[in-house]
């Protein structure tokens, strides 16, 4: 395996090149005029299926292999991943004090509506110990059933809202989903006649305000603490931001508070939805990372449109490809450079939290936590993406991030080249170039791009400390490194310094500087020291934190480093890897967005032309 590393790591060093390809960056010490807000330390998060919640927590055993991954993260940025605990199955669920089973049941007597009934799942008092395994402080956003509409439904939601609260002291709840994407009620099932953002603006208050009266406020919490669900698809819909709360009316005042119900807007996304999207994707045009900011035009407008709110704009659930991603694209190493260049883009929009959504059946997920696909338990390459993100950017909550505009691409990289420049507390830190340009582990002579850097003149004679992301092609499954480091070598998630190698540029008397980055890889730049050295500011992030507080737990900052080390931190578990993880994958195991009968209604509407994209 030595030498595997040896000469993955020697490439990334030595480049072959092929072509003389150049892009050109000249940057300021201080931030540019457009820029991002500062980035909270647990920005990059993850979603998990509700129903798929034990696979990743374990069952009667932890799962080492999550908590080991989550942990590595929360070394970083000095803070958990914000998680999600929502999906499709949130709108299936009911509680039973009996169940007492590490998992879900079915519910033999559902008497719900829909095409998965919404009481067709039964959790117990396990589901929550489950969750309130997460490390100390983890700040979460909880899903509610909105679509179950029986008498019962008051006394339904607020016992599942009660029993978070009560159940999970663990976790730092900052927020409640009341259902999930309900734009798509109609198609799934769940109501039926007239369905509209203003009747669901009515039936979201009516829950929002008994959750508030019977749960929130005994608990001495404010009302403003659900996040309601915008519009899913793009065409034809009225729950956009605006509709809701122009129209709907959905920010009015909470009865006995000076605050609405709204935290926040919530929003979900995929790049790419088979059976949805109408064109094949490939792995050269999932690469070309410019699809992914034409992808995203229609967000941009709601994002716009939460900016004319009080309430910032979260997205919630953010697939590659969905429902369970794809072979050969989502699990490669293109997705480890499609997921840091995500990361870095949404940033920039101001977006105030992302989070991954992982199904245990989807070669989407940042790791398979359960044994399937005749498989046992491991990490994809999308992980080191996050992982390279939470590096650079570090726990002093004072990180702001810019894109740097490229207007003139070298040769064939039109929209396979980006780069941004990441502020430390207003002064230039970090440069990141991500070539994207796609190059197969077969191609022996890869190209590259020499990128000539123009920097102040201040900051001549600093030394550039180069961390690579890394792997031998873009089709690559396994092996690949960020800054040295593996988080498969180890078996367990834990972090495994391959390469002790620091290979630095000293910036000259007129501020110039260049480095080589190959087809298929990205180079983070970082100023004065190696990446994953940026120290926790608790003043700083104490400030950040008090734009969302939360219940529950709160994680302290100060006695955390944000350093990329190998050493476990406290919170690890010290379970094996594969324990608690013998369940198989099954198709109602992962994500059901679209059940064979949504299928059959998509079918009809390609035929019609009123097809609902994700887009």
């Amino acid at each position: 395996m030595a030498s595997f590393w040896t000469s993955l790591l020697g490439s990334s060093l030595i480049s072959v090149v092929v072509a003389q390809n150049t892009l050109s960056i000249q940057l300021t010490n201080s931030l540019p005029t457009s820029h991002s807000d500062f980035i909270n330390p647990s920005f990059a998060g993850f979603g998990i299926e509700p129903s798929n919640l034990f696979s990743f927590t374990g069952y009667d055993t932890a799962n080492a292999l999550t908590f080991n991954l989550l942990g590595n993260l929360q070394n970083y940025t000095g803070a958990p991943p914000h998680l999600r605990i929502g999906g499709n199955t949130q709108d299936y669920m009911v509680y039973s004090a009996s169940q007492n089973q590490w998992t879900y049941i079915n519910n033999p007597n559902s008497v719900g509506q829909g095409a998965y009934a919404s009481d067709s799942m039964l959790i117990g008092p396990r589901f929550f110990q489950a969750a309130n395994r997460f490390a100390k402080g983890t700040p979460v956003t909880w899903g509610l059933n909105l679509a179950y509409e029986q008498s019962d439904y008051i006394a339904r939601i607020t016992q599942m809202a009660s029993l978070v609260i009560q159940n999970c002291p663990n976790l730092d709840l900052v927020s409640f989903e009341i259902g999930n994407e309900p734009d798509l009620y109609l198609q799934n099932g769940f109501r039926t006649g007239s369905w509209s953002g203003q009747t669901y603006a009515q039936q979201w208050l009516d829950r929002a305000s008994a959750i508030y009266q019977q749960v929130l406020k005994p608990n001495n919490l404010q009302s403003n603490f659900f996040e309601p669900g915008t519009t899913a698809s793009t065409i034809g819909t009225t729950f956009q931001i605006n509709d809701l709360y122009t129209t709907a009316d959905i920010g009015i005042q909470a009865n006995g508070s000076s605050n609405s119900y709204i935290a926040s807007w919530n929003q979900h996304d995929y790049y790419y939805y088979i059976g949805v999207s109408t064109y094949p994707l490939t792995l050269y045009e999932f690469m070309t990372l410019s699809t992914t900011n034409d992808q995203f035009v229609s967000w941009t407008q709601q994002i716009q449109q939460a900016a004319a709110t009080p309430y910032g704009y979260a997205l919630r659930e953010m697939g590659v490809v969905g429902p369970i991603g794809l072979e050969g694209i989502t699990n490669t190493f293109g997705a480890a450079l499609w997921s840091l260049n995500w990361l870095f883009y949404m940033a920039t929009l101001n977006i105030s939290s992302v989070q991954l959504h992982m199904t245990d059946n989807s070669n989407a997920s940042a790791w398979q936590p359960i044994y399937a696909y005749n498989r046992q338990p491991f990490v994809r390459p999308i992980y080191y993406g996050i992982a390279a993100f939470d590096q650079i950017i570090g726990g002093s909550c004072q990180a702001q991030v810019s894109t740097y505009a490229i207007t003139t691409y070298p040769g064939d990289y039109g929209g396979r080249l980006t780069a941004y420049s990441v502020y430390q507390a207003g002064k230039l830190a970090t440069i990141v170039v991500i070539n994207s340009n796609m190059a197969n582990v077969s191609q022996t002579n890869k190209a590259s791009v020499t990128v000539q850097l123009s920097l102040p003149t201040s900051l001549a004679g600093q030394v550039l400390h180069l961390a690579y992301l890394t792997n031998t092609g873009a089709d690559a499954t396994a092996n690949t490194t960020f800054n040295g480091i593996s988080y498969e070598e180890s078996g367990t998630g834990l972090p495994t310094t391959v390469s002790t190698t620091d290979q630095t540029v000293t910036i000259a008397s007129d501020g110039s500087a260049s480095f080589t980055v190959r087809d298929t890889q990205a180079i983070v730049a970082n100023i004065g020291s190696k990446v994953g050295n940026v120290a926790v500011n608790s003043a700083a992030c104490a400030a950040l934190a008090t734009r969302s507080p939360g219940v529950g737990s709160t994680v302290s900052t100060s006695a955390n480093s944000a350093k990329s080390s190998n050493a476990a931190s406290s919170m690890r578990q010290s379970t094996s890897a594969t324990g608690a993880t013998t369940a198989a994958a099954t198709a109602t195991n992962g994500i059901m967005r679209l059940s064979s009968i949504i299928f059959s209604t998509l079918g009809a509407a390609f035929a019609t032309g009123a097809l609902l994209l994700w887009t």
